[in-house]
């Protein structure tokens, strides 16, 4: 669980070993002394291990890399809805053309999070547009430029909810 003084949480999702699927990692890593409003959780390579470190966070920001129809290195944000009253209700899908590389998505693991008690106020998902998900390291050069963009994104959305 994240300590009680820290209701900011950043996570990089991602694997810096399957070329672009790094960008969250390589946000969360430019982001990780920038603020000391952030509570840096990651890197993680799943989804389902933020569960126990977003835990009752005010806000909760995952940086992670998308499979979208944008041009690589195109950064979105997308809001999952955490305040659901229905369990039933689904939450707000990553917007269309857009898919996950990870077992269990997100969505799945707020609807988890949000059963068990201990979901954030509120979700929001950094997406960086992927061109290359295959084994090696290194970013592509499109994904490699958004990565200063993003991160500054993250820092306004933490400014924003504070």
């Amino acid at each position: 669980m994240i300590s009680p003084a820290c209701s900011v949480v950043v996570a990089g999702i991602g694997s810096e070993y399957r070329r672009d699927d790094g960008a969250g990692v390589a946000v969360a890593r430019a982001l990780a002394a920038s603020s000391s409003a952030i509570c840096d959780v990651g890197p993680l390579g799943e989804p389902l291990d933020l569960l126990g470190r977003w835990d009752r966070a005010t806000l909760a920001i995952v940086v992670d890399a998308v499979r979208s129809a944008d041009a690589p290195g195109t950064v979105r944000v997308i809001e999952l809805d955490a305040a659901t009253p229905d369990e039933r209700a689904p939450v707000r899908r990553v917007a269309r053309g857009t898919s996950s590389t990870h077992g269990i998505g997100l969505a799945g693991v707020l609807r988890l999070a949000r059963a068990v008690g201990s979901a954030p106020g509120r979700v929001i998902v950094v997406g960086v547009t992927g061109a290359s998900f295959g084994a090696g390291v290194g970013l592509s050069p499109a994904v490699e430029r958004a990565v200063p963009a993003a991160a500054a994104l993250v820092l306004e959305l933490v400014e924003g909810a504070g």
